[in-house]
């Protein structure tokens, strides 16, 4: 089972991160890494990470194998972003990230719901959450630029 680790984007990570590439089929699905940036640097709400691969970690310098992006407002932890580079899909990196990221989430007192979106269309996008137990939620959208997402929100566990 692939593990990976998050490292904050920074100057001496960034051309890494805006080189990361999805296969052609999917950049109707994600938006560039340079524009998840660029929102980052004026949304001081929004935390953008570079995704390696846990194995790598003791490496002088692992390669980057994706990126994630989340947003802390209103007591919820929104997981804007999820991208693997096309070379390191399909190896369960995109899962692992998940649950790192969900788990990074959990750690902040003031998250009290994780919720994430995709475009309609993702139905590998769609599985994925759904496996990690993301449902529908009635979110009011955030106008017309949102009305192709579907909102999902985890479910929480009965205890």
């Amino acid at each position: 089972m692939a593990t990976v680790s998050l490292r904050l984007i920074t100057q001496t990570n960034f051309n890494e991160c805006i080189s990361l590439k999805v296969a052609d089929n999917q950049k109707k699905f994600v938006a560039t890494n340079v524009q998840s940036l660029a929102a980052a640097f004026v949304n001081p709400t929004y935390h953008p990470f570079g995704i390696y691969d846990s194995e790598a970690h003791y490496q002088a310098n692992p390669s980057m194998i994706g990126f994630t992006m989340y947003e802390l407002i209103d007591a919820v932890g929104f997981i804007l972003r999820l991208m693997i580079d096309e070379k390191f899909q399909r190896k369960g990196y995109g899962r692992a990230a998940m649950i790192e990221v969900i788990r990074r989430l959990k750690l902040h007192p003031e998250v009290e719901q994780i919720a994430t979106s995709h475009v309609r269309e993702n139905e590998a996008a769609a599985r994925l959450y759904e496996s990690l137990g993301f449902v529908d939620w009635e979110h009011e959208l955030r106008g017309d630029e949102y009305s192709g997402e579907r909102y999902l929100i985890l479910q929480k566990k009965r205890t």
